[in-house]
């Protein structure tokens, strides 16, 4: 945007001039384009200084840049990196393991991240991938309410795959845990200033 030329620094002898609204006004000289731009109150702005005659529009440039910025933070915003994190765990895991792993794929997707979870098949476990299936598909049920299925399973020589993806972006999920630490700091100090206040009215009935 920095690199837009507007107005008087527009300094060719014609442009093709778009209207405020996209409509093809079609080839002026930049004079009358300006002049143009003076009555209805607008900038001209050079859109796109490559063409021949380079292209000129009819717009509220201000308006325009604040919309652009706009854009771009929320864009960067919702860029926030995702992370793939990994699970890993044996085709007879016990149940307590089990319970372990799931909390810590939940956690995961809860905080925004990918999470591959990889089973590994030992000896005679290749030949029965159903098992590992399942397995996964117990997983699946178990933390719906945190993330989808991504990549279903899938045979990596002795392992068995599969991702899962988040419900919530990283950037809603980062802000969510911003606020549950403030919302946090904040009962932490009224808890300490309740304690203050009866401290204070104990202290006061023992003197009278």
């Amino acid at each position: 945007m920095s690199e837009q030329r507007i107005n008087g620094q527009i300094r060719v002898p014609k442009v093709l001039l778009v209207g405020p609204a996209g409509e093809q006004v079609g080839e002026v000289r930049v004079e009358d384009a300006l002049r143009l731009a003076q009555e209805s109150g607008l900038d001209l702005v050079e859109v796109a200084p490559g063409a021949n005659p380079p292209v000129a529009r009819l717009m509220d440039y201000g308006k325009y840049k604040y919309e652009a910025n706009l854009k771009a933070r929320e864009s960067r915003k919702n860029q926030a990196n995702t992370v793939q994190k990994e699970i890993r765990m044996g085709l007879k895991i016990d149940t307590h393991d089990y319970e372990t792993k799931r909390r810590n794929v939940e956690k995961f997707l809860d905080g925004g991240d990918k999470v591959k979870v990889i089973i590994r098949f030992r000896g005679r476990e290749q030949s029965r991938p159903e098992r590992g299936v399942k397995l996964l598909g117990r997983m699946a049920e178990d933390v719906a309410d945190y993330g989808f299925v991504e990549s279903h399973p899938r045979q990596d020589g002795r392992n068995m795959v599969m991702v899962f993806g988040p419900h919530k972006k990283k950037a809603q999920a980062m802000a969510e845990a911003r606020k549950r630490k403030t919302d946090a700091e904040k009962a932490a100090a009224r808890s300490e200033d309740e304690k203050s206040d009866a401290k204070a009215e104990t202290e006061t009935s023992a003197e009278s």
